[in-house]
């Protein structure tokens, strides 16, 4: 998807007006689930991020984990952008990220953190150009996971050109250098943000990225007796609920 930092100061603040027609949708058929997985293989080829494929879809082994949610955002009705996000606790340990940086996470998770894992953060790319608060709008999932998970961390995957932007806007850090992700072609770096120290301040500075307690449940809990439902019964601390 393209970044963040291709976007004005201007187009995050129009991102509240976009809300108004987004939908956030938790993919759970397959053609749901194929829709996605061909808008990646989209973005990824136009940014020369993967090669030309017959099958042109991009899924890994993660999409269908119980701790891994994977959103499209609808925008007037249509399939504009996608995120991944992965739940990773002390028992939940499987992400494209933590395969990628192991070494990094792992120790983390032995502590009992909870971290967010956003991952295939894509956008069609003729509707990114058209609509830049885009970006924005869908990185709001990230945030809305790490309350409604009361995260310690939120990760970031990002390539090195874009690692300045992350560190200002979101106060971000790099905790691993670029390297090659699977099945991407273009280094990407980690990064990383204490929830809990950076949460008020970014809910200050851009007063989208809040959510209510309701909204957050509905794209997050699941009905009981399911995998995800039993993964959030293991691993989900009490939800801090912020006024809207």
């Amino acid at each position: 998807m393209r970044s963040p930092v291709a976007a004005s100061p201007v187009a995050f603040s129009r991102g509240a007006e976009l809300l108004d027609h987004v939908d956030y949708r938790l993919a759970q058929t397959p053609a749901e689930k194929e829709e996605i997985y061909h808008l990646r293989y989209r973005a990824y080829l136009r940014e020369g991020a993967v090669k030309e494929s017959r099958e042109q879809r991009v899924t890994d082994q993660y999409d269908d984990l119980p701790n891994s949610w994977t959103f499209g955002v609808y925008l007037d009705g249509e399939l504009a952008s996608s995120v991944r996000i992965s739940v990773l606790t002390q028992q939940w340990r499987e992400s494209c990220s933590a395969e990628a940086f192991g070494e990094i996470l792992h120790p983390k998770l032995d502590r009992d953190e909870i971290i967010i894992d956003p991952a295939r953060f894509v956008a069609d790319p003729d509707r990114a150009r058209r609509a830049p608060e885009l970006p924005y709008v869908t990185v709001r999932l990230a945030y809305m996971a790490c309350e409604y998970f009361n995260a310690d961390l939120g990760l970031a995957i990002v390539r090195p050109e874009h690692q300045a932007f992350y560190r200002r806007v979101f106060f971000h850090e790099t905790i691993a250098e670029p390297r090659l992700f699977p099945g991407l072609l273009k280094p990407v770096g980690l990064m990383a943000a204490d929830f809990p120290t950076m949460r008020d301040k970014v809910f200050t500075r851009y007063p989208m990225m809040r959510s209510s307690a309701f909204e957050r449940r509905m794209l997050f809990e699941r009905e009981h007796h399911t995998p995800r439902q039993a993964t959030i019964d293991r691993f989900a601390r009490p939800s801090i609920v912020l006024s809207t």
